[in-house]
């Protein structure tokens, strides 16, 4: 993940912040892309914690105040990253949840970036009730437009709570959530390998926002996502660790797993309290090696893939040889994973070509960086 890559990129999530829940450094919340369609007299809208999903309490509240609203109703609306790519007769699926004490009836449509042309559109009704329902609606386009967006509108008075807001085109990769002209270049690339989830990303500037497997796994409407402080910008997790593993299986590429040793940018646990980072990264492969009768192998199977991902190769960190506790947490890692995998070939971030390793490495993955002259001043030597 890096540059939006992946969410926004290969990833086909249109919504960006579907839960309502993307941060930053200083904001615990917000929902941030989305917008009001309406002004101060014919809604209201707000975010509270009442939502059904227990890791994603955050849910958006937005309240119809106009008698007489509008004939295009008043309600919100999301661009997506930079813009929804929606191309004339293909399906969108819809899934939303949604609660309101009456009932209510709302329009959920695609039009172009100022609301003005409709691609695609359809009427949804929420029950009044104090539970929250699930709603799936598929909408088929009607025209193209590469700068569109999501509106979900209403015309009459009333409360409805909105959350976990998903728009994915129904023609992804295999079914598995990716775009499939993108996997089709990948694939034409006959990749060998597949290293994921990311370099920086991985790390986090701070510990707190690095990557966390068991949150990007499991139904995605409960994965917490987190903020990237590397990169800066927020992720749900949609495409989690599952997904990567299924990525790599489906383009016939060996999974490199690249996870957080517990070093960051600019913090680092301490070998000496390291043991709950190694038994998460133990735990973490039998979720894609374990059979499914085991602890975390059986989640694997529940999510749809009984039968284990092929993982052979990790890599114990992300460009942090020479951090204080890199050789010591290293070890403790190495000397774990060998002894529960010892097919498992291991990575070291530090660089093997200059003279013998100070610890035992299968294989090592240096990072050097070049301006472009020096580049190619460097290739041609």
């Amino acid at each position: 993940e890096i540059n939006h890559a992946g969410a926004g990129g290969i990833w086909a999530e249109l919504v960006s912040n579907r839960g309502f829940e993307a941060g930053g450094p200083h904001t615990p919340s917000n929902i941030e892309p989305w917008s009001i369609i309406g002004d101060d007299s014919s809604i209201f809208v707000g975010t509270d914690r009442t939502s059904c999903f227990r890791r994603n309490k955050v849910a958006l509240r937005m309240e119809v105040l106009c008698d007489n609203c509008p004939a295009v109703g008043v309600g919100i609306y999301n661009p997506g990253f930079w813009g929804m790519n929606i191309e004339d007769g293909k399906t969108y699926n819809l899934v939303m949840h949604a609660k309101s004490p009456e009932m209510i009836e709302m329009t959920v449509s695609l039009t172009s970036s100022d609301g003005l042309r409709v691609l695609a559109s359809a009427a949804i009704r929420v029950p009044g009730g104090s539970n929250w329902i699930k709603l799936d609606q598929k909408l088929v386009a009607q025209g193209t437009d590469r700068t569109s967006r999501l509106q979900i509108t209403a015309k009459t008075k009333g409360v409805v709570w909105l959350d976990q807001v998903s728009l994915m085109p129904s023609d992804t990769y295999k079914g598995h959530g990716f775009r499939t002209e993108l996997i089709s270049m990948l694939l034409d690339l006959k990749p060998r390998f597949l290293r994921f989830p990311g370099g920086c990303f991985v790390e986090g500037s701070w510990l707190r926002n690095a990557f966390r497997w068991r949150d990007s796994i499991g139904p995605w409407e409960e994965r917490p996502g987190h903020y990237g402080d590397v990169w800066n910008y927020w992720t749900d997790d949609g495409l989690g660790y599952y997904e990567f593993l299924q990525l790599s299986e489906d383009l016939g590429a060996a999974p490199v797993w690249v996870f957080n040793n517990g070093i960051s940018h600019h913090d680092e646990v301490d070998t000496t309290a390291i043991a709950p980072f190694v038994k998460d990264i133990l735990d973490s492969l039998e979720f894609a090696r374990g059979s499914a009768e085991s602890t975390w192998g059986s989640v694997r199977a529940a999510m749809g893939h009984p039968e284990p991902f092929p993982v052979k190769y990790v890599a114990i960190g992300n460009e942090d040889c020479g951090k204080e506790n890199y050789r010591g947490n290293y070890l403790k890692f190495y000397n774990a994973i060998r002894e529960a995998y010892p097919d498992i070939q291991m990575i070291s971030n530090c660089d093997g070509s200059s003279g013998p390793l100070d610890h035992p490495a299968d294989l090592y993955d240096f990072h050097v960086r070049y301006l472009l002259p020096d580049l190619f001043a460097f290739l041609v030597v």
